[in-house]
């Protein structure tokens, strides 16, 4: 109870019964009896040495009965009680033909009666005299009474009230504060009505109760003026003398008050020290006791940092970096978090749950959601890729769809081409697609507009692969490594079978369109266009002697792999071949690229997979054990996993080139595979399997049954697989999410890929492009790219006559591994494929394994341009 409020003894009406001829009833209701006040502190208190001060006390301390002796019922209410329960201030009461008057209004009716006045009043009328009123009743002076006297029986004497210094504790010192004067609180002997007058009678008789509220202000200065000792001393004897239901009240009071949230009190480096004792499940609770705690464990790195390393779900290579760097520039551009709000969790945390959930739920959910639509009717799907909640998939005939995930509705069908396409790559809306017909062409994926049309291959586009900006170390002439950003603006890196490869600027949303020469005409070969008209076209790097079956780009760095059994490092910002990698003895399919560990890999047709140094241009270590062609590769901070014609996957270290595990359950060629740190996901002879990377062991299958399975991709809770049954194809949908809570599941791309930079700081950085793409600035943003480590290549039999492309899931989507340049690769391609490709007897023409292009139906030289059709 605050010391500025004043307490009241608000008292039950009294019910008094006489009884003359008839019987009458009169129940008086009495005005509140104000208590004596609280004595104020002497001076300020600091509310850290007097929590309880201004504590708030439960409705039961400050609102109780008490019960006197005699049977009379009253309410205590401390002053905060007793000011809520007053009208307010411009309230009027009143009723039928009456009304109460305010404070502020005149006249003599005005005058504020209290219990005590109107009593005496009303007594007044009923007595003779002075001596005949009840004693504790002060005498009105001027009052003359002239009413008759009237027979009535004489009060019971009162019980002598003592006055309230005398409920003080005896004490041989004098009290430091005098003790004001004792008040007359006791009202007189309520009216009679109208029957004969009654003895008057008290309202209450006091008792220990009564003689304790009064005497409360004077034991409260006498506590207050103890030492802490003896102030202690007499809590504690109250305490020991108080029943179990007391002790538990001022247990509910005391404990929230005296608690301390040491969170909020410790410095950062011991709270992060204290939280890493908890668990990932003991965190989320605590997340829940309070906004604060939620804030100050949401928004700790390190302590996340610890939990990813201790949990062993920590994979380094710049893969957390990476994914921070993509969740801070993705709330930039959404402005958040909003203000007033809530901290946002660091990146990290998010990272947690989400590899968290990657672990367990593709392993614990046996059921997940799936769904399963046509697609592309019974043409095989070349390219299939999941960006930024969609489904991308192109195929021989030419089309590209795109999908949902969560219905399978088809959102866009992207037409144009005039031949199959066999590679695709994405960037937040915009889409690039190159095909048998020898273009390159740029999508809005918004629209579904086809806005840009590149020529200039004279043969297939096999691969692709869009490169964006990032954060890279680059040594200079002195030895000096710096960080710098490469390239300034995105760029688009396409291989052909024409043996070179070409560098283009991505057009952003906005740019000017542009079609090449005979883009509209199929009159017209596109490859007649001269490239110097097309503002987009910045180098052409030539160099191979054979068609160009794979590429990996990232940073400044360009690798290339071509069936003339070389792989070469290219520059893409000058256009240098820096090292011809010599090694393999027969064509290669497959190549990935790690601009961390500064190394390269290839795959072959001789069985072997390679790694090089970027550094020297040396092959590091030469993997064996696969017994056939090597068309796949895929590359994660931790693992390298190379897939075969053999039926078999190997799971390799890249660091020390040790064999880990051998993934055999297929019969058949691997036709798809991607992989992450937990798993692997491989299609073959009519099943997809599900493995786990870190032991080797085979998890489940997703897909059995049916004819092949053309592609495979995944990304956080989904998995898409593109598969052949019943003469046609076919879309298969996995979600994996089973819980409210994983809504917040973000998925990692391959190879930690991001796509979330903003079109402003592409356009900050262009300016400090300018004309030469080899002019060496510094760059401050660190943005991943969508390129460089593939998960997986994907493996076809071609259906046209123009040979198939290869490619990665971001970089290029690959054509048949298999496909050779010659009827003698022709006999060896259907010999390993057929299980995989050939389905009953072959009744449609989807089923049929289809013998790839002999190299006149395909040409892999460059065209003599027919000048007189240039455009000018």
């Amino acid at each position: 109870m605050s010391s500025h409020h004043r307490p009241l003894l608000q008292l039950a009406p009294s019910v008094q019964t006489t009884k003359v001829v008839t019987t009458t009833t009169t129940t008086t209701t009495y005005a509140p009896i104000p208590l004596p006040p609280l004595p104020a502190p002497s001076s300020p208190k600091d509310p850290k040495t007097y929590p309880l001060l201004n504590a708030h006390l439960p409705k039961s301390l400050r609102e109780f009965r008490l019960e006197f002796p005699g049977g009379a019922n009253a309410t205590f209410r401390d002053g905060e009680v007793g000011e809520q329960a007053m009208p307010e201030e411009g309230e009027v009461v009143g009723g039928a033909h009456w009304r109460m008057l305010r404070h502020d209004e005149d006249g003599e009716a005005a005058k504020e009666v209290g219990l005590i006045e109107a009593i005496e009043r009303y007594g007044r009328k009923r007595s003779y005299s002075n001596e005949d009123r009840m004693e504790g009743i002060e005498t009105i002076s001027g009052v003359v009474t002239n009413t008759p006297p009237r027979k009535r029986a004489k009060p019971a004497p009162l019980q002598h009230i003592p006055p309230m210094n005398a409920a003080a504790p005896p004490s041989p010192l004098p009290s430091p504060h005098g003790s004001p004067p004792p008040e007359s609180i006791w009202p007189s002997a309520p009216p009679s009505g109208h029957s004969s007058p009654q003895p008057p009678q008290a309202p209450i008789q006091p008792d220990l109760s009564l003689t304790t509220l009064l005497a409360l202000p004077a034991l409260l200065s006498h506590y207050s003026n103890l030492p802490p000792q003896l102030q202690s001393h007499v809590l504690l004897t109250f305490l020991r003398h108080s029943p179990l239901s007391v002790l538990r009240t001022l247990h509910s009071i005391l404990t929230p008050t005296l608690a301390r949230d040491f969170l909020t009190i410790l410095p950062p480096e011991l709270v992060s020290h204290v939280l890493s004792y908890l668990s990932f499940s003991d965190l989320a609770r605590a997340s829940r006791v309070s906004k604060a705690w939620r804030a100050i464990i949401d928004s700790d790195p390190v302590l996340w940092r610890d939990l990813l390393r201790s949990t062993k779900i920590w994979f380094g290579r710049g893969s957390e970096i990476a994914f921070a760097d993509a969740i801070f520039a993705r709330r930039r551009r959404q402005g958040l978090p909003a203000p007033g709000a809530l901290p946002l969790p660091h990146p990290y945390k998010i990272l947690f749950k989400s590899r968290h959930l990657t672990r367990t739920r593709w392993v614990q959910n046996q059921n997940p959601k799936r769904i399963t639509f046509p697609a592309h009717g019974r043409s095989v799907v070349t390219c299939l890729i999941f960006s930024h909640g969609r489904i991308i998939s192109a195929s021989d005939d030419h089309s590209i769809h795109v999908y949902s995930p969560a219905t399978g509705e088809l959102l866009r069908s992207l037409d144009g081409h005039e031949g199959g396409v066999w590679a695709l790559a994405a960037t937040k809306n915009t889409l690039v697609s190159g095909s048998t017909d020898r273009t390159v062409r740029i999508w809005d994926l918004e629209t579904g507009r086809c806005t840009h049309v590149f020529g200039g291959h004279t043969s297939t586009v096999r691969c692709l692969a869009i490169v964006k900006p990032e954060m890279i170390d680059v040594e200079n002439e002195g030895g000096v490594i710096t960080r710098e950003k490469w390239p300034k603006r995105p760029l688009i890196v396409t291989g052909s079978r024409d043996h070179s490869l070409r560098v283009w600027s991505l057009p952003k949303p906005g740019d000017d369109e542009y079609r090449c020469y005979g883009a509209d005409d199929n009159e017209v070969d596109p490859s007649e266009e001269d490239v110097e008209d097309n503002p987009y076209h910045k180098l052409h790097l030539e160099g191979h002697d054979h068609a160009v079956r794979a590429l990996a780009a990232r940073g400044r760095t360009l690798v290339s792999g071509s069936y003339d059994c070389t792989v070469r490092i290219w520059d893409i910002i000058t256009g240098t071949c820096k090292w011809v990698l010599v090694g393999h003895t027969q064509k290669v399919y497959s190549v990935v690229l790690d601009i961390h560990r500064n190394l390269a890999c290839s795959g072959s047709m001789d069985g072997t997979v390679r790694v090089w140094n970027l550094q020297t241009g040396q092959c590091q270590h030469t993997l064996t054990g696969h017994t056939s062609l090597v068309g796949l590769l895929g590359l994660s901070p931790s693992y390298l996993v190379s897939a075969a014609a053999d039926s078999t996957l190997r799971v390799w270290n890249p660091d020390t080139g040790e064999h880990h595990h051998t993934l055999a359950a297929h019969n058949g060629a691997i036709t798809c595979f991607q992989h992450d740190e937990f798993k692997v996901l491989s299609g073959s002879d009519g099943t997809l399997k599900m493995w786990d990377i870190r032991d080797g062991s085979q998890v489940r299958d997703l897909l059995t049954g049916i004819v092949g399975v053309w592609q495979v991709v995944f990304e956080g809770r989904w998995c898409v697989a593109a598969s052949n049954r019943m003469d046609s194809t076919v879309l298969d949908v996995w979600d994996f999410a089973n819980e409210e809570g994983d809504e917040e599941w973000v998925g990692e791309p391959p190879g930690g890929l991001y796509d979330e930079d903003s079109d402003e700081e592409e356009e900050e950085d262009e300016q400090a492009e300018v004309d030469a793409m080899d002019q060496d600035l510094d760059g401050d943003l660190y943005i991943a790219t969508e390129e460089e480590d593939i998960m997986a290549t994907w493996m076809h039999t071609p259906k046209k006559a123009e040979g198939p492309g290869p490619s990665s899931r971001a970089s290029a989507m690959s054509a048949s591994p298999f496909e050779g340049d010659g009827p003698a690769m022709q006999e060896a391609a259907a010999r390993a494929a057929a299980q995989l490709l050939v389905g009953g007897s072959g009744a449609g023409p989807s089923t049929l394994a289809r013998l790839p292009p002999s190299n006149e139906e395909t040409p892999t030289r460059p065209r003599i341009r027919n000048m007189g059709h240039r455009r000018r």
